[in-house]
């Protein structure tokens, strides 16, 4: 007699007044696995820390209810029919989740909250893309200790043995119920083969990411475009009711047109992969997703620019805000590395620091009515460009530092004479 694989005698234990379901346990770590290990990847290609658990926030509600609506919507005789309960349509734990709906519903929260923390969907896609499809695998062996997503019955020895389950009052419950060793049949077990096809492909995922380091969502595309054509042929060994179309089984379909949909984007979508500088907002420390207050803030902060000036280093308004109105002027480079303790005196440019800033205190009107002004060379730049270059400026002072000295020495002195014809001479005429 052939060794079958054997089916769990039951999938729900009683502790206290709680049930504990492996199917909701599956799903659970599946969840936890994903967002811990598409945390790693989204951080190695140089996105922030807590990231990928934000995003999970909005994520895992919409999927867990887009599952549920494609599970309902695509099998509604067990729930609208003539034997059916709508309330069992809510019943969630007891299994019947659509991947596809998981999928587009759980991308719709993910969108939601890259619009909100300003992250490239795209490239989170790309990071969270294996992480994905090993929870799907978790999650399969929640079909396992359900006893369902089976197929056909066989012979082969892999196959599974499906086990009558009863509850405590001895009526059949195939989902709650514990078993009483009976086999009632031996069937493909479909759920390995999806379980085992998805391991493959999550492997696969990791090595072209690897290697070839796409991006732009075309990994994501790849993880669709895999598991659908998996999935396609999973379904044509399936048994179970299913709602279907000329005789197949709508998954199939989904699956296939899904398939042709993600293979278009590999194509056709931008090449290349994003920047570690793409994946960062312009913020400084991300808000809790339930601080809506915060969230709006730091997002109109971002959007007009301000918001990472917000969470700029101290040290930034020292030495750029310093320079808003234009490079620094070559006279004050002169008078700077004059007074640092360079030779400056036979430069042509240079000048007394007490003059410069006389000339930006003083009236340029005033430029020729005291001995001050004559002492003080305004840039000829501040008076319109029409004033003469002064007299201390001109080549035969540069000659001879000695000379550029007493100069220096002799219009820091307030005993000049304004009619004195040296100082007249080193004031700049009114334009």
């Amino acid at each position: 007699m052939l060794a079958y694989l054997p089916s769990p005698p039951q999938g729900v234990w009683e502790i206290g007044p709680f049930p504990l379901r492996a199917y909701a346990v599956c799903i659970i770590v599946g969840i936890i696995v994903a967002i811990w290990w598409g945390e790693k990847r989204w951080q190695s290609r140089g996105g922030e820390a807590g990231t990928i658990l934000d995003v999970a926030v909005f994520a895992v509600p919409f999927g867990l209810i887009g599952g549920r609506i494609y599970h309902v919507a695509t099998d509604w005789q067990k729930y609208f029919g003539e034997d059916g309960n709508p309330m069992d349509a809510l019943k969630i734990y007891q299994g019947g989740l659509g991947i596809w709906g998981a999928v587009f519903f759980g991308a719709i929260g993910a969108w939601i909250a890259c619009r909100i923390y300003k992250v490239p969907l795209p490239a989170l896609g790309d990071a969270i893309a294996p992480p994905i499809l090993l929870a799907q695998a978790i999650g399969r062996l929640g079909n396992y200790f359900n006893q369902e997503l089976y197929g056909r019955e066989t012979d082969l020895p892999w196959g599974l043995e499906i086990y009558l389950r009863f509850d405590d009052a001895g009526r059949l419950d195939m989902m709650n119920g514990v078993s009483s060793g009976e086999v009632h049949s031996v069937v493909h077990p479909t759920f390995l083969y999806e379980l085992l096809w998805n391991v493959a492909v999550v492997l696969a995922l990791v090595y072209i990411d690897r290697r070839f380091r796409i991006g732009h969502g075309r990994l994501f595309a790849l993880y669709v475009a895999g598991y659908c054509f998996g999935r396609f042929f999973v379904e044509l060994m399936r048994d179970d009711e299913a709602t279907q179309i000329a005789g197949i089984r709508i998954n199939s379909f989904t699956s296939g047109l899904v398939f042709l949909a993600a293979i278009a984007y590999v194509l056709f979508a931008t090449k290349g992969r994003e920047t570690p500088e793409q994946l960062r907002p312009e913020w400084g420390p991300r808000p809790w997703p339930w601080q809506f207050g915060a969230l709006r803030t730091a997002g109109e902060a971002s959007e007009t620019g301000s918001g990472a000036e917000a969470y700029a280093a101290p040290d930034s308004e020292t030495g750029k805000e310093s320079g808003e109105s234009g490079p620094a002027d070559p006279l004050e480079k002169a008078a700077a590395s004059k007074e640092g303790g360079e030779s400056g005196a036979g430069d042509p440019l240079a000048k007394p620091k007490d003059a410069d800033e006389s000339a930006k205190t003083d009236d340029p009107a005033d430029s020729a009515a005291g001995p001050q002004d004559s002492s003080a060379e305004a840039d000829p730049a501040e008076l319109g460009g029409s004033a003469e270059p002064p007299k201390s400026a001109t080549g035969e002072d540069a000659v001879d530092p000695k000379s550029s000295a007493s100069e220096s020495d002799a219009l820091h002195t307030d005993s000049v004479s304004p009619a004195d014809t040296d100082s007249a001479a080193t004031a700049p005429k009114n334009p």
